[in-house]
């Protein structure tokens, strides 16, 4: 079980990774699938009840690749990190399958374990998810399956499946895929054109107000303007030329 799961992951690196000519190379030269290594192990100990050994084993497979995985999280199959440095998963972490995590990712909880005795503190990512660069995903939340996590996102509440989240704190611009379209195409970090840009979208909302607020000024203005036939009767508007115009006989 243990060499189908590694053949498979080898085979999800290569689908989805470009870069990778073989697998072999996959073997050597990518540090994902070192840290996964290391992961399995560490998690076989955890799971025995050897903690100490088990966060050893991670520790070294941390100083080694840059990722660091508790060796209590529960991770599927086929999961893909690219470049890895800096991804960190925590200990009552859960991945589905065929995910796919990118360098700088945080799966992090937000209480302290003291304080919950053990309760679940850490996110649930579900099937087919890809969470883009430096990405955070905190709390006992559930990211749904198909989803998207765009980078930089900050992601603090539940994800419907099939939902693309971006922005601080993240929120849905659009689909991945419907709900029960399985499996989604896969887009490397998670972007593809049909994402909208949040920033751009406000400025142009600001572009339409402003060109709005100039129309009705310029019917206001032309309202207040006096017509042909009141040209002769109407005074004025400088002071000095109406006192000029009084002072005439």
């Amino acid at each position: 079980m243990l060499l189908k799961n590694l053949r498979d992951e080898i085979a999800a690196t290569l689908a989805r990774d470009p870069a990778a000519r073989s697998g072999l190379e996959v073997v050597l030269c990518y540090p994902g699938f070192h840290a996964l290594l290391f992961y399995r192990l560490a998690h076989w100990l955890w799971e025995r009840g050897w903690h100490l050994a088990g966060r050893f084993v991670s520790h070294v497979g941390r100083m080694l690749t840059g990722i660091e995985i508790h060796p209590g999280a529960k991770i599927g199959k086929r999961l893909f990190i690219d470049h890895g440095m800096g991804v960190v998963v925590g200990e009552t972490a859960e991945i589905g399958d065929d995910c796919t995590l990118y360098h700088g990712v945080t799966l992090g909880g937000t209480r302290p374990s003291r304080e919950q005795g053990g309760q679940k503190r850490h996110p649930t990512i579900g099937n087919d998810v890809i969470v883009g660069s430096g990405a955070q995903v905190l709390g006992p939340i559930r990211v749904g399956d198909g989803a998207r996590i765009g980078a930089a996102a900050v992601v603090v509440k539940e994800v419907p499946d099939g939902a693309t989240m971006v922005g601080n704190p993240a929120r849905q611009v659009g689909r991945r895929s419907a709900p029960g379209e399985s499996p989604p195409v896969f887009e490397p970090y998670g972007i593809s054109r049909e994402i909208p840009d949040p920033i751009a979208r406000a400025l142009n909302g600001l572009l339409d107000e402003v060109s709005t607020l100039r129309a009705r000024l310029g019917e206001v203005e032309r309202a207040q303007e006096p017509s042909p036939g009141d040209a002769g009767s109407a005074a004025p508007a400088d002071p000095a030329r109406r006192r000029a115009a009084e002072a005439q006989p």
